[in-house]
């Protein structure tokens, strides 16, 4: 049984057009939100309860774990700045459904059934288009 995969792919007119492949690199970069988030979390989880921080983050050889623990929560909120930005430079008012939608893959209609998004579909995926032009802008 075959699938038939829908690829989005916009017109190079529209000013909001990347290549398709660097829009997939984007959104499985995207799609590791979650998981970062959960990384952060625990590694300010155990800093703030004074815990051994080796257990949470794989340390190789010797080394400050507090400086590595550091290193680690400045690399994973980069990244998760990064995803915010371009939302928020997208549209302010959907920045918090731009990045719900993005990064935990929903649908215009999911949205719209779990958070009542207050917007057309259009003009959800006019700023889920832009935001995706913005972060190739970032990631660059």
């Amino acid at each position: 049984m075959s699938k038939n995969l829908r690829h989005p792919e916009l017109s190079e007119k529209n000013p909001y057009w990347i290549e398709r492949h660097r829009y997939y690199e984007l959104k499985h970069f995207c799609l590791q939100y979650p998981l970062w988030k959960k990384e952060y979390d625990i590694i300010d989880g155990a800093s703030k309860r004074g815990g051994d921080l080796g257990t949470v983050i794989q340390i190789s050889g010797y080394g400050d774990p507090t400086a590595k623990a550091a290193e680690a929560m400045i690399y994973l909120s980069t990244r998760m700045d990064m995803v915010k930005k371009a939302a928020a430079d997208s549209d302010e008012l959907l920045a918090k459904y731009l990045v719900i939608g993005i990064t935990e893959g929903w649908s215009y209609d999911v949205l719209k059934a779990r958070l009542e998004i207050p917007c057309g579909k259009d003009t959800y995926y006019d700023r889920y288009r832009k935001f995706f032009w913005l972060l190739d802008k970032i990631r660059a």
